[in-house]
Order: structure tokens, then sequence, then C-alpha cells
């Protein structure tokens, strides 16, 4: 009897053991095909997917999904955002079922809008501020600035460039982006994975938050209901004012690619205009699904600062006064504060 339960042991698990070798060599041989080029596909396509089985596997079902959301086999794409989405194909064959995956990225369908600035004044501006984050609230300017040991929140007088308030951060912190919402003002750090909350009358901090997935703080803004935050990537986060945690996200793309490197972010009108890290101009983006609509070219602004660099001293600031319907854009270290508009 001892000898019959062994073989039975030792024969459920060679059965066992070749069953799982055998879907593993089903799973290997199968495929997902798409017409995408280059893995790349535009949001006005159609998506074509389908499995191939070249050993020719008798397949009973076959079940296509787009990050979760189930898709047929012809898909149009324009309801779907922007950038790299997974493809799965759960195929059944014998009873077993598998899971093929396939990457693609969606990119925008048309080219971006080209604007540019026109300076309607000039007022003075901290060349010693490494800016990181700028916004109007209740009529005043609120400045953020990094740098170790240097990072502060300060409330400006912006046509004098007179600090009115400030507070200093602990020198263990680099200052990024602010936004202020409900009266709160909301502040990120570079590499520290944690961000800080300030009463915006005071600017008594009130509490503290730690990132989700998001690699690390660059730029935050507000739509007067949720907030938006860049981690230096071409993802833009959403993120719960009451809670703090990243519910979802963007991906910023053009029709050639992705965009990364986003800085400062400011919300104006149902868009995002976007800082890019060493460039000399701002992205304009649908939040709704990552497409850049417009490009600005800011060069005007950037041939009149005498220190501009692409690297220490860049374009980084941007701040929408509704009173005047106009923007105010400045950078790091520059000495001017511009009030512009975008034409055409």
């Amino acid at each position: 009897m001892k000898t019959l339960k062994h073989l039975t042991i030792i024969l459920l698990a060679i059965v066992t053991f070749s069953c799982g070798d055998n879907i593993e060599t089903i799973k290997n041989s199968l495929s997902i095909k798409t017409n995408t080029e280059n893995g790349t596909i535009g949001l006005d396509k159609t998506l074509e997917v389908a499995v191939i089985n070249p050993k020719n596997f008798e397949i009973s079902s076959v079940e296509f999904s787009l990050d979760g959301k189930t898709i047929s086999e012809k898909q149009p794409l324009k309801d779907f955002k922007l950038g790299e989405h997974q493809i799965i194909a759960k195929v059944t064959i014998d009873g077993n079922t598998v899971n093929i995956e396939e990457t693609i990225s969606i990119l925008n369908d048309k080219n971006p809008e080209f604007l540019k600035v026109e300076i309607i004044n000039t007022y003075p501006h901290d060349k010693t501020a490494f800016t990181q984050g700028l916004e109007f609230y209740n009529g005043v300017l609120y400045e953020s600035t990094g740098q170790r040991g240097e990072s502060k929140i300060k409330k400006i007088d912006y046509k004098t460039g007179d600090v009115l308030q400030d507070i200093s951060i602990p020198d263990a912190f680099f200052g990024e982006g602010i936004t202020i919402l409900d009266n709160t003002v909301y502040q990120l750090t570079w590499m520290a994975k944690k961000g800080f909350t300030y009463n915006a009358d005071t600017l008594e901090k009130t509490g503290s938050f730690n990132y989700g997935e998001s690699k690390e703080g660059w730029g935050f803004c507000n739509d007067g209901k949720q907030l938006y935050k860049s981690d230096g990537t071409s993802i833009i986060w959403l993120i719960n004012p009451e809670t703090l945690v990243e519910e979802n996200k963007i991906q910023v793309c053009t029709s050639k690619g992705k965009i990364g490197r986003l800085n400062e972010i400011e919300w104006v009108n149902d868009k995002i205009y976007a800082n890019i890290w060493q460039r000399k101009g701002i992205a304009v983006i649908n939040p709704k699904n990552g497409a850049v609509d417009a490009v600005i070219d800011c060069k005007l602004l950037t041939d009149q600062i005498a220190n501009f660099s692409l690297d220490e001293n860049t374009l980084n600031g941007i701040a929408y006064n509704p009173d005047t319907e106009t923007f105010f854009l400045t950078g790091k270290r520059w000495d001017k504060l511009f009030e512009v508009k975008i034409v055409k």
C-alpha cells in the first residue's frame, strides 16, 4: 500500500509538472499582432488586434482588453488617453487560460499649434530666487523657491518685487512647485517623496503628505477641485486634495511621441500650461487625454535675461492672473518677471 501511495504521489507530481510546462509552452508560442507602426498608433485610428498562433493550438475563446477595459478586435481609440497602454489577450485552450501581453503607445492625431508671447509689462524679480512654483491667489502672487538651505514660500507684490511675507522650509528639503486650493498651500519637494501644506493667509505649516507611485515632486496646479502633479517625466498625476492620494494620471504626448521633463505647471481655462525643463517653450496640454494642443515660444523672454542658461537659470514659473487675464512668466534666478499675453 505504501508503495502504491508513493507511486501515486510521483505520478501526480509528473502530471502537474507536465501540465504546467505545457501551459508555459503554449503561452510562449502565442503573441499579439496589431496594426501599429513600431508600436505606435494615432488617436484617430482604429486599433486592430489578433492572436498569432503558429502551432495551431485549438483556441476556444479570446478576450482582448486595453488597460483593463474590454475591447473588440477593431477598436476606435478616440476616447482613450495618450501614452503607453497594455493590451492583454485572455486565451483559453483545452480549458486552460493564459494571458498574452503587448505594449503600445497611442499618440496625438494632430500637430500642436505654435504660439508666442507678447510682453505687456516687465517687473523686477529677485535674481537669487531659484523659482519652482508661481501662482496667484486672491490677487496675491505666491512663489516657491528651491535649493537646499534656500527653499522658501513667499507672498510677493509683483509690481515692485517686494516680499510681503515668507517662510523657509527645513534645509533637508529641496522646495518645488506649489498650488493653492481652498485657502491651503500645497507644496512639493524634489527627491524626498514628501509634500507639505500651509495656511494660505499665515503660511503656517498645517500638515505633510507622502507621494505614491510618482517618482519625484516638480510642478503643482489645480482645477478648483483636484490637484495635478508633475514628477519630471511625461506623466501628470491627478491627486485627491482631501486624501492626497494619486488617483489617476495622464501621459503627455504629441503626434511624434511623449514629452518628458515636465516642470512647473499652471491650470488656465481648462488647459494645463507646462514648463519643460531646459527648453524655451511652454506646452499647452489637454488634461483629459494628455495631448499637447499648442507650444508657446518664449525666446522673446529668454533673450532678455543676461544670465539665462538651459541648465540652471532656465525658464520656470507660470502664473495666470484672472484679474488682468494675463500670464506672468519668469525663470530660475531671473531678474525679471514678465506679464504677457499668448498670441498666434
